[in-house]
């Protein structure tokens, strides 16, 4: 498990899902600090490595990355710590179009292919 603060590429994340899952990695992304942790087997061990890092609860999303796939599928916005009744998030999903947008643009600037 670890914090991705500049770069890391798509060989990485292919290497790390063959580890863990086959075929996705698990990413917590903080979208006020524009970093992310990756590579852990849960999403909450993830937020609580952010978490101890200094983010805050409410600026942590997480997401599934699937570094083999094309396109827009490769990020999937799917995890128990979003359900977030509180802030307006009741599902695991990603509601707000505005906080995917967000998720979308630090992941697509930490992550080279």
């Amino acid at each position: 498990m670890k914090i991705i603060t500049d770069k890391i590429s798509v060989n990485e994340l292919k290497s790390m899902s063959q580890k863990m899952f086959g075929n996705l990695v698990k990413a917590v992304v903080d979208i006020e600090r524009e970093i992310m942790a990756v590579d852990a087997e849960l999403h909450a061990d993830e937020e609580g490595l952010l978490l101890q890092d200094g983010s805050k609860q409410t600026d942590l999303w997480g997401v599934n990355l699937y570094p083999e796939i094309e396109g827009d599928d490769w990020l999937e916005f799917d995890s128990m710590i979003n359900l977030r009744p509180s802030q307006g998030n009741r599902s695991r999903s990603v509601e707000d179009p505005i906080i995917q947008e967000k998720i979308r643009v630090i992941v697509n600037k930490l992550i080279t292919k």
